[in-house]
């Protein structure tokens, strides 16, 4: 049997998500956020999901959300709608298990159904474990952005990846 179940986010997953992306927010290796975000303030985001085109899966391991992905448009312009970005979030007490691999794989294999040839990914240059992840996935880096980012005082590089798909 499966561990992992993956399936699409409803409204009642949405607290959950928000506290594995909180999580996040102290490594400063994952987000550019540097207070927590709330609940109310990521109803808009959640509900610009969309299950058919820009989907929003959760992973349930034993009943319990413990990561989640999203497919986000990119640039938000007509032009670049077969373009989304990808984002992975995993619940501290879930990393290094695995499910950064699962998750990406199935967002490249699911991807062209959902009307998507392009992938990206937005990475800090110092999250070295993403990049090996996004690279094994055959992700190029085809944008670098020096010091965009200030955590806590120091200046971050910013890499996008891509993969086209079809």
């Amino acid at each position: 049997m499966e561990r992992w179940l993956i399936r699409d986010a409803t409204a009642a997953d949405l607290p959950h998500i928000v506290r594995i992306y909180n999580e996040t927010i102290p490594s400063r290796m994952v987000t550019a956020d540097l207070e927590p975000v709330s609940v109310e303030s990521r109803k808009a985001w959640f509900e610009a999901h969309d299950p058919h085109h820009r989907p929003l899966w959760v992973v349930e391991d034993g009943g319990e959300i413990c990561a989640w992905l999203s497919f986000q448009s990119f640039y938000g312009r007509p032009a670049y709608r077969h373009t989304a970005e990808v984002s992975i979030y995993i619940a501290e007490s879930h990393r290094c298990q695995g499910l950064g691999t699962k998750l990406l794989k199935q967002a490249v294999d699911k991807a062209p159904d959902l009307e998507m040839k392009t992938l990206l990914g937005f990475i800090f240059a110092h999250n070295e474990p993403s990049l090996r992840l996004f690279a094994r996935f055959g992700f190029e880096r085809w944008g670098y952005f020096p010091r965009v980012a200030e955590l806590d005082g120091i200046e971050r590089d910013l890499v996008i990846v891509g993969k086209r798909l079809v």
